[in-house]
């Protein structure tokens, strides 16, 4: 989880200064930029303030954790559309079902863009890319059993990389 230090106003207000990090072409920290205005809400404030937004540490660095929003499908196709990016779509059916991966063309998702599909239910779920598009991946398409969960990236126009639990 990213952590970045933060420095508490001296009127205790729910905005805090912030140092974001500039990252290199693999993700590494090279150094920290200019600081940038946080909005925190003044009932989080505080050592050890603790709920689903923020949590400030014993060494006053506020981490804030990425809070994962789950879609369940229940029927047995599904194409990814736009405000998937960011969630984890459950794919909840008894029988064989897929995900489709759709062209930029028809949903435009952001190069860099992560989601996350999981076979929530018994039918195995197969991720399909749709007309032009190229999924790479070290094995199949083909999540391996009730409960994987695989993760999706877009790398390019039409290029995504899937990894995790396929078979």
């Amino acid at each position: 989880m990213p952590s970045y230090p933060i420095t508490q106003p001296a009127d205790n207000a729910a905005a805090y200064t912030y140092t974001q990090p500039i990252r290199d072409s693999i993700g590494r920290v090279n150094e920290l930029t200019d600081s940038t205005t946080l909005k925190v809400p003044a009932a989080q404030l505080g050592t050890g303030t603790t709920d689903a937004t923020t949590v400030l540490h014993g060494d006053n660095v506020w981490r804030i954790p990425s809070i994962v929003v789950a879609n369940t499908q229940t029927g047995t196709s599904y194409t990814l559309v736009l405000s998937d990016a960011g969630k984890v779509i459950e794919m909840n059916n008894a029988s064989a079902n897929t995900a489709t991966v759709p062209p930029n063309s028809s949903v435009a998702f952001p190069i860099g863009t992560v989601l996350e599909v999981a076979q929530y239910g018994a039918g195995q779920t197969t991720i399909v890319a749709g007309a032009g598009v190229t999924i790479r991946t070290p094995s199949t398409l083909i999540l391996r059993a009730q409960y994987s969960t695989v993760s999706l990236r877009k790398r390019g126009t039409d290029e995504w990389v899937l990894s995790g639990d396929v078979q």
